[in-house]
């Protein structure tokens, strides 16, 4: 079997372990925490999200120049380019302190309307931690950017599948003993010092790459950055999307929201890394076909082929979720947290098209023509989150909700019509291959199986998992039987079968 193939199947097993454990694991930290001390937690982790994007798309320039490299087997060049990204890194890294130390001088005044003096205390003490974990971190991802350029994905999957299971029991050791949301912090830091040593020998011993810091190639330092500047910008945007709202109903409201908010972000996070298995995977490939000059209903026929994964995929969980989400969401967390049905159902409906369509991102990274879509996501989703800051502190939690969703769904419209003008994406015909047909399954499916359940009240985990069993066989079959072609059965069959 393949590296991109046992790379996917291990991401979709890292998934599968990052939910359930996540799933265990999170109403315990709850509860061990309370609401209170859970929101500090989660609008730390929000602020410090932000620095992480210091790292300006770096690991991105590094998989597609690293790959290029090798493609070549100019090893020299690649020298070059690794010493020169790891100097850069360090002077990133050094930002990144003097950034949050200017940050953490002023913490106190950005939240002295929402928090005690002792959370501000706690808080800074996390958020120091936080900032030494990141100046670090970042450099240490290169080591998993290689890989990726080298298109070995089961290495990175293993040891992350690996660092979750053990971080999670030691969280719960943690808690157990009477540690609190600092002692979580100490104990992701710990973690991520391992991943770094861990990925550093793999590389070195096992890859036989090493990084000198010999090398200081000004000139590209210019062409990393022309290439990571709009992959840099987008995630600045992806984060200030999926953080901003903590960060803004921790300075309008209270931390019971933003824990409440932290939670729909979560599950919303779940939702997405399903695609994010295959779509991962994938920018070498699509940077192959860009080189090959493939004209758009190839890449049309390309997008359709994994989209059409992607809605299988995602339609059994947002389906579910659309069924099932309330009663699991007050056995898990409890009815407090209710109000995360409603903006976790919103988040996840308007992620579906970008995720079914994620392969373009990666054509237009190949094309190198990601700067529109930055561009367009800096105004969209600016535009939301500053009409959700003067809409929280009235409306709560719908007040950042709504307008995050509104840019979220403009922004994915605007897209497919630059994709028909970029690469002549033919969207006719990926709406109906992808959208239309199992819409017109699964919309009747969700409807008649809702009037089934209806009259039972799921109060109890085994008859939430029963009938979710239930519906997921005939989704399963539905799916089988009436969507798929032949390709994809036959993906379903060696899959069973564990044929390479």
């Amino acid at each position: 079997m393949s590296q991109l193939k046992q790379g996917a199947l291990l991401t979709y097993l890292k998934i599968g372990i990052t939910n359930i454990v996540g799933l265990i694991l999170t109403p315990y930290i709850i509860k061990t925490l309370g609401d209170s001390e859970y929101g500090l937690y989660v609008l730390v982790g929000s602020i410090i999200a932000y620095l992480g994007l210091m790292n300006l798309g770096i690991n991105n320039a590094t998989v597609r120049y690293v790959a290029k490299y090798k493609a070549l087997d100019d090893k020299e060049s690649e020298k070059i380019f690794l010493s020169t990204t790891m100097w850069l890194y360090l002077m990133i890294s050094g930002l990144i302190i003097i950034i949050g130390w200017a940050i953490y001088l002023n913490l106190e005044d950005i939240f002295a309307k929402s928090l005690s003096p002792d959370e501000i205390e706690k808080v800074k003490t996390m958020f120091v931690i936080l900032v030494f974990n990141m100046s670090i971190a970042l450099p240490g991802g290169t080591y998993f950017a290689i890989c990726g350029a080298y298109e070995q994905f089961v290495f990175p999957s293993t040891v992350m599948i690996s660092k979750y299971i053990l971080r999670s029991l030691a969280v719960f050791l943690v808690l157990y003993l009477g540690g609190d949301a600092l002692s979580i912090v100490i104990t992701d830091t710990i973690f991520s010092l391992a991943i770094i040593v861990v990925s550093f020998i793999y590389v070195r011993k096992i890859l036989k790459i090493s990084i000198s810091l010999k090398f200081f190639n000004k000139k590209l330092i210019g062409n990393i950055l022309s290439y990571s500047l709009w992959v840099f910008l987008f995630g600045i945007v992806y984060k200030f999307q999926w953080n901003a709202g903590q960060i803004v109903l921790g300075i309008n409201n209270n931390t019971t929201l933003v824990a409440i908010f932290g939670v729909s972000v979560l599950l919303g996070g779940y939702y997405g890394a399903f695609a994010g298995a295959i779509n991962g995977v994938l920018v070498p490939r699509a940077t192959q076909m860009v080189v090959k000059n493939s004209h758009g209903k190839e890449l049309t026929q390309a997008m359709i082929k994994i989209g059409r994964m992607n809605t299988y995929i995602l339609g059994i969980i947002l389906s579910g979720f659309i069924l099932f989400g309330q009663s699991f969401i007050t056995l898990w967390v409890g009815e407090s947290y209710m109000e995360a049905y409603i903006i976790s159902l919103l988040f996840m409906s308007v992620m579906t098209l970008p995720l079914i369509q994620a392969f373009g991102n990666s054509i237009l990274e190949g094309m190198r023509k990601n700067r529109f879509k930055s561009l367009l996501s800096v105004i969209t989703v600016g535009v939301g989150v500053l009409t959700g800051f003067y809409l929280s502190p009235k409306y709560g939690l719908i007040g950042i909700a709504i307008p995050l969703v509104s840019a979220m769904f403009v922004n994915s419209i605007i897209m497919n019509f630059y994709y028909k003008k970029t690469f002549g994406f033919e969207i006719i015909s990926f709406f109906k291959d992808t959208i239309l047909y199992p819409l017109l399954i699964y919309a009747p499916l969700i409807y008649i199986f809702e009037l089934f359940i209806n009259p039972f009240h799921l109060e109890t985990w085994l008859g939430l998992i029963l009938y979710a069993v239930i519906y997921s066989i005939l989704f399963c079959a539905l799916t089988y039987t009436l969507l798929m072609n032949n390709y994809e059965k036959g993906l379903i069959k060696k899959f069973i079968s564990f044929k390479k």
